[in-house]
This record gives structure tokens, C-alpha cells and sequence, in this order.
């Protein structure tokens, strides 16, 4: 399959590039929780909803659960790959939280999960499976028109999937099984390209040049081959500093620094309950309410997704009034310092993605490998297989009423 949109002047026209879905055929759908109280900036938040929920009653139980079709505190559920929770009626619920995790709650916003099935509506279960420290998780961008900003991002951390505007895309894992193995390439593709290019192209390599150049279509995400080894190079250099950046000191490496003179500081402390944020161009600040922190590059203001600016959604979603006798009322009394700390490492983050050079100038333009020879080395079209999950129950499932999943 190919996307059609016709690229800027010099440019390789994008009606012949490959799809991301024929490059990385395996994927999933984004996550549907279905209620949002089982999400917070804090893990301390999850438990104390947690202990409320468990310990109401009747119909209060059943309110502050809040039902959907999938879910009812009578629904029983398997347990997620990787985690050891209940799998009965969540009514019958009378134990601890389980650990919240760690998970990406769209672009760039790093929040917690409840990670039990029976809460989650559909939690995608083959992603859980193949999500460890060897994996990375390429996102599509919901797709929007002319709108700026990144068509695919990359996760170490279990990504939802959610998108700020659009139409959410799809999660690709970089490998189908757990351990780092079996890479989610179509087959044949890196030996087109190691032949192609003089070396051994790797997986991370693949990734990374999609990363830096992939352009967003109503089809998906475009991903257009370079036909020499120079600009290929460039461009996977370009995509995994990206990399790099984006996830954050995960799989062995740093976490993102400015230089010295350039790091932003709190220069007056954040209020409990800051109800703006705004940014000083001229003082290059961001302003929350009345607290103040600089120096805040241009680029890290500007930075959007789908044309939604990064900073001012991760703002609104910490700071937006729950609805009065729900779980998400249970939340911080103020402003904790770790959000500010956080906010200050995202900040690094989009200041240092929006900082590097634009990659359609140099990386699009130029020959590029063509569907017929993508066709001709049997890389395309992807086969039925590739785009189903791989088999890796290596081990058992509790499944619903703690019943063993089949294997």
C-alpha cells in the first residue's frame, strides 16, 4: 500500500513511498481505558483511589467504578501479561493496589496505571507480552491536515496509544517477542537494504531512519527509501539522536541535558493551584500562574503534536477539575515538587527535538527505492503473517476466575 500526497519541491513524491505498515507490519491499537481514574500523574493517587473504591459499597461501589459494556465490577477478567492481580469480580475486591505502572499517555506525557485487567477496557494484552527492557514502541500520530509536528514518535515506556487530535494511529512494537528477538520487519527488508547500502542494516537502524523522516497521510504514516547509502545514513543518525531524546535515559543511555547556561530553573516557586500557563518571549519564561521558570527555548514552547502544543496539554491534564464525587477527585491538595521536576525534564525534551534540523530538506529529496523493486525482492507485498502477533506464551496466563489461559 502507498499514501498519496505530493511532497515539497526537490522532494521523492510520497505516492511512492512505502507505508510505515509495510515496513513494521505487526501492530495493535491504541488502548481504550474506559474510565479515567484508573490513569494519574502520581502513583500515591492510584492506591489511595483504590483503597476508596474498595471500600464502598452497593451502589456507590458501582458508581464510582463507573460501568462501561466492557467492564462492570461483576466483570471478571485474565490477568495482564507480566502482572500478578486478582482475575475475579472486581466486586469480591478486597486486597491492595497492585504497583502502579509507569506508562506514555500520548506525546511526550509520561503518567501511572492501574495494570489490572478487569479496570481497562481494552488493554492489549499483545503488547503487554512483548513489553521489557529491550523493547521500543514506534506511535502513529492521529492524523490532522497540514497540522505541525512529529507523524511518529518513539516509547520505551508501554504506550496507550492516545493521541491529543485526530484519528489515533497504530502501536508498533520494534520486536515481536520479549528478550529484544525477532525484529517486526517484513521479511526481506534488511537484506534489500544491507545490499543496497554496503553493511549489515539493523533493526534499530530501521527504526530510527523512520522516526526521522516518516510524514503523515490519511493512509498512515509515509516512510519513503533512500537509494543511496549517504543520505540513509543521515537520516538513521538523525532519527535515533531523536530516539535518544524521546525516551529518555531508557535502554542504557543519558537523560537529556541542556548545556549549563541554557537549563531551565524555577525562578519563582509554582503555586498549589496554578489555573494558567503562558509563555514570556521576551524573557524566554514559562509562566504558571504565578510561578516562573527560564530560560524556556522558543522551540520547547512551540513544540506541537497534531498541531496541538505539547506544554499547554501536559498543563491543562494536571490541572483540569475532576468531576465532583468521582475517584479523580482524589488527587494532590497542591502542586507536588516532582511535577515540577518533571515538567522541567519535558521541557529539555521538546527544546532538544525542536532544536535539531528539519529532515525533509536533505533526507527527502533525492532517488528513492522504488515499489516495483520492493515488489521485485518479494519485500512487498507484506504477508498475511507478518501482521499477526507472534506466538510467545512461554509461560502460563491466569485467566479469568483463575482459570489458566489456553496456550
Amino acid at each position: 500500500m502507498t499514501a498519496t500526497r505530493s511532497g515539497a519541491a526537490g522532494d521523492a513524491p510520497l505516492s511512492e513511498a512505502p507505508l510505515l505498515s509495510d515496513l513494521m507490519p505487526w501492530s495493535a491499537a491504541p488502548m481504550r481505558l474506559g474510565r479515567s481514574w484508573i490513569l494519574a500523574p502520581d502513583p500515591q493517587s492510584l492506591t489511595a483511589r483504590w483503597d476508596r473504591l474498595v471500600a464502598a459499597g452497593g451502589a456507590e461501589h458501582e458508581a464510582l467504578f463507573e460501568p462501561t459494556r466492557a467492564r462492570t465490577p461483576d466483570t471478571a477478567a485474565a490477568a495482564l501479561p507480566g502482572r500478578a492481580t486478582g482475575t475475579g469480580r472486581f466486586a469480591r475486591e478486597t486486597g491492595r493496589c497492585p504497583e502502579p505502572l509507569r506508562v506514555a499517555h500520548g506525546p511526550f506525557d509520561e503518567q501511572w496505571l492501574i495494570p489490572d485487567h478487569r479496570l481497562i477496557d481494552a488493554a492489549r494484552p499483545e503488547l503487554w507480552r512483548v513489553a521489557d527492557e529491550h523493547q521500543l514502541f514506534a506511535v502513529e500520530q492521529g492524523y490532522v491536515p497540514a497540522a505541525p509536528g512529529p507523524a511518529l514518535l518513539v516509547s520505551a515506556l508501554l504506550p496507550d496509544g492516545r493521541a491529543p487530535v485526530g484519528r489515533p494511529g497504530r502501536i508498533r512494537p520494534l520486536y515481536r517477542r520479549p528478550g529484544g528477538t525477532e525484529p517486526n520487519l517484513t521479511p526481506g527488508l534488511t537484506a534489500l537494504l544491507s545490499a543496497r547500502y554496503g553493511h549489515q542494516v539493523a533493526p534499530d537502524e530501521v527504526l530510527a531512519w523512520c522516526v526521522a523522516v516518516a510524514s503523515a497521510t490519511p493512509a498512515g504514516p509515509a516512510v519513503p527509501l533512500p537509494a543511496e547509502p549517504e543520505r540513509w545514513a543521515a537520516g538513521v543518525g538523525l532519527g535515533r539522536r531523536m530516539i535518544r531524546i524521546q525516551v529518555r535515559g531508557a535502554r542504557g543511555g543519558e537523560r537529556p541535558r541542556l548545556p549549563g547556561g541554557r537549563r531551565p530553573y524555577v525562578r519563582a516557586a509554582v503555586p498549589a493551584r496554578p489555573e494558567s500557563i503562558t509563555y514570556d518571549a521576551g524573557g524566554e519564561a514559562l509562566l504558571l500562574g504565578t510561578g516562573r521558570i527560564s530560560p524556556v527555548p522558543a522551540a520547547a514552547w512551540e513544540f506541537r503534536v497534531g498541531g496541538v502544543r505539547v506544554l499547554e496539554l501536559w498543563f491543562e491534564r494536571r490541572t483540569a477539575r475532576p468531576q465532583p464525587g468521582t475517584l479523580e477527585e482524589i488527587r494532590p491538595s497542591g502542586w507536588p515538587r516532582e511535577r515540577t521536576s518533571e515538567l522541567l525534564e519535558l521541557i529539555t525534551v521538546l527544546a532538544l527535538l525542536g532544536e535539531l534540523p528539519s529532515p525533509h530538506d536533505a533526507l527527502h529529496a533525492g532517488p528513492t527505492i522504488s515499489g516495483a523493486e520492493l515488489r521485485g525482492a518479494g519485500v512487498l507485498p507484506v504477508p498475511p503473517s507478518a501482521r499477526r502477533p507472534a506466538s510467545v506464551f512461554d509461560h502460563h496466563e491466569e485467566g479469568p476466575d483463575g482459570q489458566f489461559a489456553l496456550l
